[in-house]
């Protein structure tokens, strides 16, 4: 006679039964042990019970006390009569293929276990018309449908009229590209027809066979036996989302490669489909817990990667229905980071609310652009076809369209050749280059290049006398082809790293705090960061992700969120995922070659100053520096005669071509391949047109060209060092001198002036910034966890919201220029204050990786209508650090530093621990960067990991410590360099301060009024708002400040409808009102 095995695992027995199985050999199972367990039965076919993702299940419920295993053999399943089914006490079982799911109801009618998904249930999944008729009366959104059955008895249910783009079903019409799904769901051969245009056919999907999941097909007709549902196709820019649930409350979602795409599947080595862990939006997650309620289905994870976390929500539903009827001692665990609480710099805890960043772009190639003022009709023509006379401006990014560009371009070169007296105005050296350029690569991407057309009623005036002939008469059109400016490898890896530290500044992020057990915290368990990531798996953390629409910038957000949220895979999926165009009336993009009248102005001026051949003068100092930043006056004195070191700039540039010139003579050098697969020739091509622009005929110097310059001497001097170019590190010296001045003063000389031109740059982001800590404290029901499901969550009511917004480097300087001259405080009175600024005058260059860091917490122990509430710090990093010897490196004072008024306070009894014992973080030992720095004149006492120390009297620290995952020195990429750390510029602002301040410079109609007001009236006065938009009045924050509104911790769940867009919902940037802005 057969025998049950036993394997006992951890507290856990798993049976294995043979097909003889009967009752009878229930008595020599564990329940009868001392200790009464759970039994769980898995009742599915072979294939199932036995699949990877249910081995992974089993092995980890091992790791559970009081749950034994058993599991039902498929002989005993098709041919044993019910009654002689194992016994179990929670059932968890799954249709399939043969599956006898007649039996399995029966069986639980019988037995009546715990079921984990309803079984009546799973007749309605076999069949899509039951499926979407569930969806319809749960409200849950569907694409529009209509069901051809083909059933004689229903003949209003069987019209069908095909055409040869278009499909009418039972009177709905489909055009082309539409879904073709057969009825059974057990049938995976769904068909997409597409359009003649798009050369007609159909993609023929199917269950995966090897490397395929589906291929095309020529035929265009639908098929005409069978019953059907025919659908409008929804494009998801070739990716798939699956999502996982385990109950209502979690939810796990997976993106693949879309098997509409091209039908090949994308494996790892081991064989297995490659899927990319996305996060879900609070919509998302909403409709999630719809479905599951709706199909009763609790668990739905048989296909995806299963984790500790997973695994412990399945064990926490079944202790939390079944321990307290067999007198288990059974309490759903409370995560050691469930509350975000920090300790603040003056002794007391506070919850962590609200994080925003505003953060630069990462390494890239050197930019690169031309001018070129054309007249020709075929490109009046592209200009109406493409609606530029809408707003006189237009921006040519797809591939179609750069294509009427160079089919333009090579038209009019061609009738050059041909006819030399022919009336084209254009250059021909323009033309030349345009079309160069646009043939680069071969191919077509918006990322790499782009085309700026701007209409001028009355032609482009003459910028110089240099320039030939007269102005011409009529109307023109100002051509500006930009190209370069990708995100380099490094510039991945810069943000990938980055935003692995930046998970640290989380509660729970400082190594494994709180993460005792791989249970407690999942596949997290044990580095850094495992608190953020803690968030995630739950309802309480709000991240949304914003990039302008420049690719480098859109990359490096997607590289920045895979660090962020230790995602895998490629940048593509996560890109397509997770970051959101910001592209709505300037919040994160601006039109660089539209200035406004002050900083033509500006501009003019910083022009005039660094032409003169002479040394400069006290009053060159007191023009050129208001400001008196040490920056900028240790970068004149270097220059001493701006014209003369423009020579000696533009020697050295020529000397450079010269060099690279010979290596192309050298057949050994000529197929050399340089940094992102440059070539030499093309190195030589950029170097050129510098040397070709920045001297002009006249003699005099292109100052504009100065930051290209340093642009492409650093990028050389970074990534192709190893060419051993002459005379290289002289040229990255003088040029960043003359770029530390040109550079940040074409924001501004003076104090007004600066705050004029932030005004045109930040005002949608600083509206933007209020609403995020306004809405931070708004009982917004569709982004939080409802109450009825929070057991186990500590805090269900809070949510720590998160907002990151990555963009280019005017957006950085203008933002910083805000909050330096904008009067968020007085540097007389506040001490800590005049110490930021004095560091920030001192940082010379904003460079790649720049982040402004602004935290908001919540002190519970505070009256709801106390200032002292909410509690906002300001932290700055000037970004990656160069990889020369700088010596003068402006330091701050460390990241969170105590107070120093805080010293003499008894810490908070209050608090959760003693405060006054505190040690600074201590971290790992690190590689040392490649480039090694100088001694700062502010003189640092220590160095632990990436957080530095200085000689401050009796300073308490909460700094963060990357032990595992610096930012300085990043392992595998000796190339990259580091990235200066976060230093605190404030830490003791009242939300009230902050959200006054950010009032203020948002309606003052102009924002240059503020700076010459400060002396005769409040910088709270009221000010009238702005008029360059009318929809930005809407943006105004609720009128009731939030201080007197706390949300307390477990606020009353409302069905308030939700606040944002579908995540299926395209933004049109073209209607995107500043309005909108206030719901995302």
């Amino acid at each position: 006679m057969e025998t049950c095995s036993i394997y006992n695992c951890i507290g856990c027995t798993i049976l294995i039964l043979p097909p003889c199985f009967s009752p009878a050999l229930c008595l020599l199972n564990p329940l009868q042990t001392a200790e009464r367990q759970i039994l769980v039965g898995i009742c599915a076919m072979t294939k199932k019970s036995n699949s990877k993702a249910m081995t992974q299940i089993l092995e980890r419920l091992c790791m559970f006390d009081y749950i034994n295993v058993v599991i039902f053999p498929e002989e005993t399943i098709l041919e044993e009569p019910v009654e002689s089914w194992p016994l179990c006490d929670c059932l968890i079982s799954f249709h399939s293929k043969g599956f006898p799911l007649d039996k399995a109801v029966e069986y639980a009618k019988l037995r009546n276990p715990l079921l984990i998904n309803d079984l009546n249930m799973q007749y309605f999944i076999q069949d899509r018309r039951e499926v979407y008729r569930i969806l319809q009366e749960e409200g849950i959104d569907l694409p529009r449908y209509a069901v051809l059955n083909r059933d004689p008895s229903k003949p209003d249910e069987c019209n069908l009229v095909e055409c040869e783009d278009h499909v009418e079903v039972n009177g709905e019409v489909f055009p082309k590209p539409f879904v073709e799904k057969p009825v059974c769901a057990e049938d995976h051969n769904v068909y997409i027809y597409y359009p003649t245009s798009a050369g007609g056919g159909s993609q023929r999907l199917f269950r995966k066979i090897g490397s395929r999941s589906s291929v095309y097909s020529p035929e265009s007709n639908v098929r005409k036996t069978g019953a059907y549902i025919y659908e409008e196709f929804m494009p998801t820019d070739g990716t798939d989302v699956k999502v996982y649930t385990v109950g209502p409350d979690y939810a796990h979602a997976e993106a693949r490669k879309s098997p509409a795409l091209d039908g090949k599947v994308e494996r790892d080595s081991e064989g297995k489909e490659i899927r990319y862990p996305v996060m879900l939006s609070a919509m998302e997650k909403l409709v999630a817990r719809k479905v599951c309620l709706a199909f009763k289905v609790t668990y739905s994870l048989q296909g995806s990667t299963v984790t500790y976390t997973i695994v412990s929500f399945l064990v926490n539903l079944v202790m939390r229905e079944l321990a307290p009827l067999f007198h288990i001692p059974w309490s759903i665990p409370l995560e050691a980071e469930d509350i975000p609480i920090v300790p603040t710099t003056s002794g007391t805890m506070m919850e962590l609310r609200c994080v925003i960043a505003i953060i630069r772009h990462g390494d890239r190639t050197p930019k690169q652009k031309m001018k070129m003022e054309v007249r020709h009709p075929l490109f009046f023509e592209l200009f109406e076809k493409c609606g530029g006379y809408k707003s006189g401006k237009l921006k040519l990014k797809k591939p179609k369209q750069l294509q009427e560009v160079l089919d333009i371009a090579r038209l009019l070169l061609v009738e050059l050749e041909q006819h030399d007296d022919c009336e084209i105005e254009e250059k021909k050296s323009k033309l030349e280059q345009l079309k160069t350029v646009l043939e680069m690569y071969g191919h077509f991407s918006g990322i790499n290049r782009k085309v700026q057309m701007t209409y001028l009623p009355h032609g482009q005036p003459k910028a110089s006398s240099e320039e030939e002939d007269s102005e011409r008469e009529g109307p023109s059109l100002l051509l500006v082809l930009k190209w370069g400016g990708e995100l380099t490898p490094a510039g991945r890896v810069q943000a990938e790293e980055l935003g692995r530290a930046f998970r640290c500044m989380y509660p729970g992020g400082q190594g494994s705090l709180g993460c005792e057990s791989p249970i407690d915290c999942g596949d997290y368990a044990g580095f850094p960061g495992c608190g953020l990531l803690r968030l995630h798996s739950t309802y309480r953390h709000d991240l949304k992700i914003y990039a302008s629409d420049e690719g480098r910038v859109q990359m490096t957000a997607a590289a920045f969120a895979k660090g962020l949220l230790a995602l895998e895979g490629e940048l593509t999926p996560i890109l397509v995922q997770m970051v959101k165009s910001a592209n709505m009336n300037g919040l994160l993009d601006s039109d660089s070659d539209s200035l406004t009248d002050c900083q033509q102005k500006v501009k003019a001026r910083l022009h005039e100053i660094m032409q003169k051949n002479q040394e400069f003068t006290e009053h060159d100092y007191h023009k050129l520096a208001p400001t008196q930043s040490p920056s900028l006056v240790n970068s004149m004195k270097l220059i001493e005669n701006p014209v003369h070191t423009c020579d000696k700039v533009y020697t050295l540039i020529q000397s450079l071509t010269s060099q690279i010139r010979k290596r192309l003579e050298n057949p050994k050098s000529a197929d050399l391949q340089l940094y992102h697969s440059e070539t030499l020739e093309l190195m030589l091509q950029r170097w050129s047109k510098l040397e070709r622009d920045f001297r002009m005929k006249s003699g005099r110097y292109d100052i504009s060209k100065i930051p290209d310059i340093y642009d492409c001497v650093k990028y050389d001097k970074q990534h192709n060092a190893s060419l051993g170019l002459e005379d290289t590190l002289e040229l990255f010296r003088l040029s960043r001198a003359l770029a530390d001045i040109v550079i940040p003063q074409e924001y501004g000389l003076s104090k007004a002036e600066k705050l004029d031109i932030a005004q045109a740059f930040c005002v949608p982001l600083m509206k933007k910034i209020q609403l995020d800590l306004q809405r931070t404290h708004e009982d917004e029901a569709v982004n939080k966890l409802h109450p009825l499901y929070s057991r186990g969550v500590m805090s269900p009511g809070r949510h720590v919201r998160t907002r990151l917004y990555f963009t280019s480097e005017s957006h950085v300087h203008s933002l910083l220029s805000v909050f330096r001259y904008g009067g968020l405080l007085d540097e007389v009175k506040d001490q800590q204050w005049k110490q930021a600024m004095d560091y920030l005058s001192a940082v010379s260059e904003l460079n790649y990786m720049t982040q402004i860091v602004i935290m908001l917490y919540e002190d519970n122990n505070k009256d709801p209508s106390s200032e002292e509430r909410f509690h906002v710090e300001l932290h700055f990093s000037p970004g990656v650090k160069g990889c020369e010897e700088e010596e003068n490196v402006p330091m701050g004072f460390g990241f969170r530093p105590a107070s120093s008024e805080n010293e003499e306070k008894q810490t908070n009894q209050g608090s959760l621990e003693d405060l006054s014992q505190d040690q600074t973080d201590q971290a790992l030992p690190l590689t040392e960067p490649i480039c090694s720095q100088k001694r700062s004149p502010m003189v640092r006492s220590r160095k632990t990991g990436s957080m530095e120390l200085f000689s401050m009297p009796a300073v308490k620290r909460f700094s963060v410590s990357f032990a595992r995952h610096p930012t300085n020195g990043f392992e595998g990429c000796s190339m990259v360099p580091s990235i200066y750390p976060l230093e605190t510029l404030h830490n003791s602002l009242s939300l009230k301060q902050v959200d006054e301040f950010l009032n203020t410079v948002c309606e003052s109609s102009t924002l240059s009024t503020l700076f010459d007001s400060q002396s005769q009236t409040s910088l709270y006065s009221p000010q009238q708002p702005l008029s360059s938009s009318g929809s930005e009045t809407s943006l105004r924050p609720p009128s009731r400040p939030l201080w007197r509104k706390s949300l307390h911790a477990h606020a009353p769940y409302r069905g308030r409808p939700p606040v944002e867009p579908p995540p299926w919902e395209e933004i049109n940037p073209v209607v995107s009102q500043l309005s909108h802005i206030a719901q995302i």
